[in-house]
């Protein structure tokens, strides 16, 4: 099998990986989640301003409200530090905008990334209150008093925002902590009970979006955005908002979270793990999807105090940051089935980067590793290939001989390849070894923020994007030309001869729309394929073992 051939299995092996996810997404095995049904309690306070309330009729059942958005400048706090712009309603305490100042929307632009935000039409918020019987957020959401509207960080010392609420004979301090350098947020609640009776309040946070279709339009850059949990039995399980209208999600655990994801950038609720969570669902309405986390209920004594912790996070997808706040949240970096190789190879990108300072050359680096350590598979195609050219003589004997008995030809073919000692699978199957280090690759390419706006030079300055110019694709079809022209094809029919003329335009069509790092990568291990394929044949031909054509 000539590595036309080989390349022909890499694409259909790809085509068949993408289709084969899409499938997945429509008809593929829903998650395996306990469900319950859940009836929508509807506010009476359409004019409190409040978005998405949270009540409850039973400590079980958590339930949104349906009330519209009154969006109130007014209400809003606005905190800034080195790594946020963030505001908070002080109608219930929510995070309704968060801009991410050291990631621009765009690479040559100045606007920092939106990562949540309420306008008219759109909504994405991160709310959290108290319920149960005595919990202010039971009814409606609160407004909270502060003491100023805006808040800047300063130095290296932790910024402090403070709400405060007296409610029901409850002094009630709903505290924000923003850590300068840090994305994680601390969410506390301090309650003094000055009254003379028990007071009993629940914790909840969840996040709420309104419903995007899950996937991104291209097959061949599938990049999800929805929300998922991740809970003592399972690390990391999707659950987009198709999974929330099909049915309620509702998983007991110890430690888990909820998050909202999207390409690079992620916000999550991570909540206090000293006690039950249940891990809950909602659609709104008819289009925001809500997920959170219900905490367990706590009873106060009178003249008592107590707290309540969570952690809020939203920004980008940094592996080694998130796991240290949950278990499973670095997995939202999501490498699919392949994590194992990705995480693998990730990790020797970043350590490679760090020596050579461009994301390109460590890309190139790798691939020299990559294809040294893949060297004697290569050496085994490459050697398995001219050995069949070299048999194709006495392939075309043995078929001219047996083309009215097909039932000889195959015993006699086997015969064959066992005498001359060659392996028709040889020149396939290290390749197919090799594809899963391509997926691996591509969804490092795909899903790692550290490639994001990463320049290489000259007309690459992003090699998380296709290559402007679309010179990398080109290259990489002249580079498969090369190794057409030092391995000529040896089949006969000449419809195969013209699908193999035209697999470099197709490669480099079908290259135009992936990451330019990933086009960098199969171009330099072309070359050095070239380089390999040389080098093997040259030995071959001094041990008499083959014949190069022209």
């Amino acid at each position: 099998m000539d590595s036309q051939r080989s390349f022909l299995v890499i694409a259909l092996a790809i085509v068949s990986f993408f289709l084969w996810q899409e499938w997945q997404k429509d008809y593929g095995p829903q998650p395996a989640v306990a469900t319950q049904q859940v009836s929508s309690t509807v506010s009476g306070s359409a004019n409190n301003g409040s978005s998405a309330s949270m009540l409850m009729d039973s400590p079980d059942t958590p339930a949104v409200a349906n009330s519209t958005p009154n969006i109130d400048q007014n209400r809003r706090i606005k905190v800034s530090t080195d790594v946020f712009e963030l505001e908070i309603d002080s109608r219930g305490g929510d995070i309704v905008s968060v801009k991410l100042p050291e990631h621009n929307l765009t690479k040559d632009s100045n606007t920092p990334y939106v990562l949540m935000r309420q306008l008219p039409g759109f909504e994405y918020v991160a709310q959290s209150g108290l319920i149960a019987r005595d919990g202010p957020d039971r009814t409606e959401r609160p407004l909270y008093q502060v003491e100023k509207t805006q808040y800047q960080a300063q130095g290296t010392e932790p910024l402090v925002v403070p709400l405060r609420l007296t409610h029901n004979g409850m002094q009630i301090e709903k505290r924000f902590t923003f850590t300068p350098g840090q994305y994680d947020v601390r969410v506390e609640y301090f309650i003094v009970n000055n009254s003379d009776e028990i007071k009993t309040v629940q914790p909840y946070q969840h996040l709420l979006q309104n419903i995007d279709s899950g996937e991104s339009a291209s097959m061949f850059m599938p990049i999800y955005r929805g929300a998922a949990f991740g809970s003592g039995e399972e690390r990391y399980k999707k659950y987009n908002f198709e999974d929330m209208q099909k049915t309620n999600l509702s998983v007991s655990t110890q430690a888990g979270w909820v998050a909202m994801l999207e390409h690079y950038f992620v916000a999550a609720w991570i909540p206090d793990s000293a006690g039950t969570n249940q891990l809950y669902s909602r659609i709104h309405g008819t289009n925001k999807g809500v997920i959170g986390a219900l905490g367990t209920a706590i009873d106060i004594d009178p003249g008592q105090s107590a707290s309540i912790t969570a952690t809020f996070y939203a920004g980008p997808k940094v592996q080694d940051e998130l796991a240290k706040l949950a278990n499973g949240l670095d997995l939202t970096v999501d490498y699919g089935f392949l994590w194992f190789i990705s995480q693998l190879l990730f990790w020797l990108l970043t350590k490679i980067q760090l020596f050579v300072s461009n994301w390109g050359l460590a890309i190139i680096c790798i691939t020299l590793i990559v294809k040294g350590a893949m060297f004697p598979l290569t050496k085994i195609q490459y050697e398995s290939m001219a050995k069949m050219r070299n048999l194709k003589p006495k392939i075309e004997e043995l078929q001219a001989r047996y083309k009215d008995d097909k039932q000889k030809m195959g015993p006699a073919m086997m015969e064959l390849y066992r005498k001359e000692k060659v392996n028709p699978m040889g020149g396939c199957l290290p390749m197919l070894i090799q594809m899963p280090i391509f997926l691996a690759l591509y969804w490092v390419f795909v899903e790692s923020i550290e490639l994001r706006h990463a320049p290489f030079m000259l007309w690459i300055t992003d090699l998380s994007t296709k290559d402007p110019y679309y010179v990398l694709p080109v290259l990489f079809g002249l580079s498969m030309f090369m190794m057409q022209k030092l391995t000529p094809m040896q089949v006969t029919d000449p419809l195969q001869q013209k699908l193999m003329m035209w697999m470099p335009v197709a490669f480099s069509i079908f290259f135009f729309w992936f990451p330019s790092g990933l086009v960098l990568y199969w171009l330099v291990s072309n070359l050095i394929s070239l380089g390999q394929m040389l080098y093997i044949y040259r030995g071959m031909e001094k041990k008499g073992l083959h014949t190069r054509k022209t």
